[in-house]
């Protein structure tokens, strides 16, 4: 995800000064959008929210005869769409907001949590809102630092993004702007500390976008072939980019020219370069902005020393020819080891999923799916020892990284299971059926391939 001006200080962020009343008329004129009520966005709507469903309810093609220990369901986009990528808001579970892209052309921000009598969550608080505008999959969502923003990016070469109306509640979304970059988005990523949107393409280019102005504020262009991920290292003054002609690069996106540039899979200026074998297919950074984890296509991960881009070290475990499709670092100790207490979950198409001791690239603890790991969560405190995965097997599991056990496994789906989110979940009223429950409970949100969002409680 790589956008421009990551700041020079936390103060530092993008000016919009600028912005004046006639760039607010422009913004309305795009597409002829208005500010979102929900009864005028939702006219025609056929999505519904389905609580406790039986399966034949909630889509065609569905297996009634899977197990399903989901605590809810939501139905919105159209029947047998994927639901290609979700994401929570920041704050969740106040709100307890989320927001879906999928293969119907569209984005929908909902709550995914079921009512119940402990909770004082109901769907007239918060009624979805359909996000429209897209003329082909939505591939790649997220929400601004603060919550305040949501973008969407589609398949069309199109990224639309959307504000809170009002300081009273979460009800009411306008439609701010649309942005063209002219090739399939690949990917999208905010700025963690201000309205910068980094943008990566299929034609190898990077965006990065001033919000709420829209205004482009750099075009990185060093890539040769698609962009596969993004992301703002701490403490976000610079973005580091990757792309299927293996190339991992670290930009200043104040100027055009990178920090550095190296190849990690490939030879450099290889006249040989083939995606399948040398492309980069996911990235993740240590929580202190200093090493890379860079996953290939081929099944090799890397460790990468961002201070000068050189390679720290070669994790060999996934099998060959299966690609790296997801990484996560987690802070065992949470900052309070010295960086000893630094894990690197890996995930694959081989089903299998590594739990790497960053210090010394050893195997800690092994995961495993009977199918491909397509996403990984990390649970946040207190139980940052968790992660979650998501699989074409059509489940999820809970696991802890310091032993590999098993922690929980979570059904309903009936498809491929393609992205995966946890959040606290919302502290429960007082109750005289269950006085001991925990108030340090979170919740997995899933967006799946049979065209539903199902949320679990651990």
């Amino acid at each position: 995800m790589s956008h421009s001006h990551p700041h020079e200080d936390h103060e530092d962020e993008p000016d919009q000064s600028d912005i004046d009343e006639q760039d607010v008329v422009e913004v309305y004129e795009d597409d002829g959008d208005q500010m979102m009520d929900e009864e005028e966005d939702n006219e025609g709507y056929d999505g519904e929210i389905i609580i406790g469903a039986p399966p034949e309810e909630m889509g065609e093609g569905m297996d009634v005869e899977r197990e399903d220990n989901s605590w809810g369901v939501t139905s919105l986009h159209a029947s047998g769409q994927s639901v290609f990528t979700i994401s929570l808001h920041p704050l969740f579970p106040s709100p307890p907001l989320a927001i879906s892209g999928g293969e119907d052309d569209l984005g929908y921000i909902f709550c995914p949590l079921p009512p119940s009598s402990t909770t004082d969550i109901n769907s007239d608080t918060f009624p979805p809102t359909k996000l429209t505008g897209h003329t082909d999959s939505v591939v790649a969502v997220g929400w601004s630092h603060d919550g305040e923003m949501v973008a969407t990016g589609g398949m069309d070469g199109r990224v639309r993004v959307w504000r809170r109306v009002g300081k009273d509640g979460w009800k009411i979304w306008e439609f701010l702007t649309s942005l063209e970059t002219g090739s399939e988005v690949v990917w999208l990523q905010w700025h963690p500390k201000g309205p910068v949107l980094a943008v990566g393409c299929e034609d190898a280019q990077v965006w990065m976008f001033n919000l709420p102005s829209g205004q482009t504020m750099a075009v990185l262009s060093s890539h040769t072939l698609s962009s596969t991920a993004g992301l703002f290292p701490n403490p976000a003054k610079s973005l580091l980019t990757s792309s299927l002609d293996s190339s991992l690069i670290l930009w200043d996106p104040r100027s055009p020219t990178p920090i550095w540039k190296t190849s990690i899979f490939a030879p450099p200026n290889s006249p040989e370069l083939n995606p399948a074998t040398h492309g980069i297919t996911s990235l993740a950074v240590s929580p202190n902005g200093q090493i890379a984890a860079v996953g290939g296509a081929a099944g090799g991960v890397k460790l990468v020393n961002l201070a000068k881009g050189n390679v720290l070290n070669t994790l060999v475990g996934h099998a060959e020819g299966e690609s790296v499709e997801a990484l996560q670092f987690i802070d065992l100790f949470q900052g309070a080891g010295g960086g000893k207490g630094v894990v690197l979950i890996s995930g694959g198409t081989d089903g299998k999923g590594f739990v790497w001791d960053v210090n010394t690239g050893r195997v800690r603890a092994e995961i495993q799916h009977e199918e491909p790991i397509t996403s990984l969560a990390p649970h946040p405190p207190p139980k940052v020892h968790l992660i979650t995965s998501a699989s074409a097997d059509s489940t999820l599991k809970t696991w802890d990284v310091r032993t590999g056990v098993l922690v929980a496994e979570h059904k309903g789906h009936a498809g491929v299971v393609n992205g995966v989110c946890v959040a606290p979940a919302p502290v429960p009223a007082p109750s005289s059926d269950s006085p001991d429950e925990s108030v340090d409970s979170q919740v997995v949100v899933s967006a799946g391939d049979d065209g539903v969002s199902l949320i679990w409680r651990i």
